[in-house]
């Protein structure tokens, strides 16, 4: 199989100057307010994107080291596989985030429910259609007796970052 490469569209601002103490999902982010700073080439592509309340970013794990294919996740004390887990130590370190669409200036976005350190390369901008992404019938796993916990944890650098 060959190896990929990915290009970054831009970067990621936020309040969260390294991962220590960050909240670890957006909703743990919620009204924290950041920008993406698309680079000039890839302008063009946010067409029409001003229309949507939410977007995905998806993003390079920048400064994950190295991945294991078992982790604690943040909001459990058991081994998971890294597969059933958000962890940001994986194979391929690609991250990705549902977020608030502020406004659209220029090549900035203004984005809120930030759970994303500063300088991240983005590496792509997807609009969130509740209709394509939520499931109704959806079962959340080992996660379920712990999804309360979501509010109140934040990255501690478990995951070698």
């Amino acid at each position: 199989m060959k190896n990929m490469t990915f290009t970054p569209i831009g970067i990621i601002h936020s309040p969260f100057k390294e991962p220590k103490a960050m909240p670890i999902q957006p909703t743990g982010g919620k009204d924290i307010e950041g920008k993406v700073e698309l680079f000039d080439e890839y302008v063009e592509g946010l067409k029409s994107l001003d229309g949507f309340s939410h977007i995905i970013l998806i993003y390079h794990f920048h400064l994950s080291k190295e991945f294991s294919l078992t982790v604690i996740p943040y909001m459990d004390e058991t081994s998971r596989g890294v597969f059933a887990t958000r962890a940001s130590s994986r194979p391929n370190s690609i991250g990705i985030s549902v977020v608030k669409l502020e406004k659209i200036e220029k090549n900035i976005l203004h984005i809120k429910n930030v759970d994303i350190v500063d300088g991240t390369p983005l590496l792509d901008i997807k609009p969130y259609v509740a209709q394509f992404n939520s499931e109704e019938e959806s079962k959340i796993g080992w996660l379920e007796k712990n999804i309360g916990k979501l509010a109140d944890k934040k990255s501690d650098n478990r995951f070698n970052i």
